[in-house]
């Protein structure tokens, strides 16, 4: 029954995924993604991963969405551009990177069925970090101490994305 909801949680982060990059107006897109951002976050409560999927509402399709309206309704981006690629060119364009994709991955998934042993943690490792630190401190350990100058590049960027979408808008006025 848990593999059933997994697919189908599965089909329908593609197919809203699929959604959010063929629609031409951002706000219709946006709302696709937090779609596709709520069924992986549907996904990792089947895997056993519910701290992860609390992030995953709380700062993807929460905080990060409602920075991606908010700029978006900001600059007024509702009317498609003179730049779209339309008609047959976009359609061969996206087919052949479409078709390069696949064959990546079609490359990748038949060459290794199991990554590297470089980038294999030992078995049973997860467990006992969970074990000694519960699962919040086995994430926030390695954030707030391994990565916290990108972590706060990061946070500084967005700050950036906002203040210039600001000064863009007053422009206009």
């Amino acid at each position: 029954m848990t593999l059933t909801f997994f697919w189908i949680f599965g089909v329908i982060a593609m197919g809203s995924a699929l959604l959010c990059i063929t629609r031409r107006n951002p706000v219709v897109c946006a709302l696709w993604l937090v779609v596709t951002l709520f069924a992986l976050a549907a996904m990792y409560v089947m895997l056993d991963a519910q701290f992860i999927a609390a992030l995953q509402v709380l700062v993807y399709a929460g905080a990060i969405m409602v920075l991606f309206l908010f700029v978006i309704m900001l600059l007024n981006l509702g009317r498609p551009g003179p730049t779209d690629i339309k008609g047959p060119v976009g359609l061969l364009l996206a087919a052949v990177l479409a078709g390069t994709l696949l064959f990546q991955l079609r490359v990748l998934g038949g060459a290794q069925a199991l990554p590297p042993s470089a980038i294999q943690l030992p078995p049973g490792s997860l467990a006992a970090l969970q074990a000694r630190q519960g699962i919040v401190g086995a994430v926030a350990g390695p954030l707030f101490e391994t990565y916290l100058v990108p972590f706060e590049i990061a946070s500084v960027l967005l700050l950036a994305a906002i203040v210039g979408a600001v000064v863009l808008a007053k422009r206009k006025l």
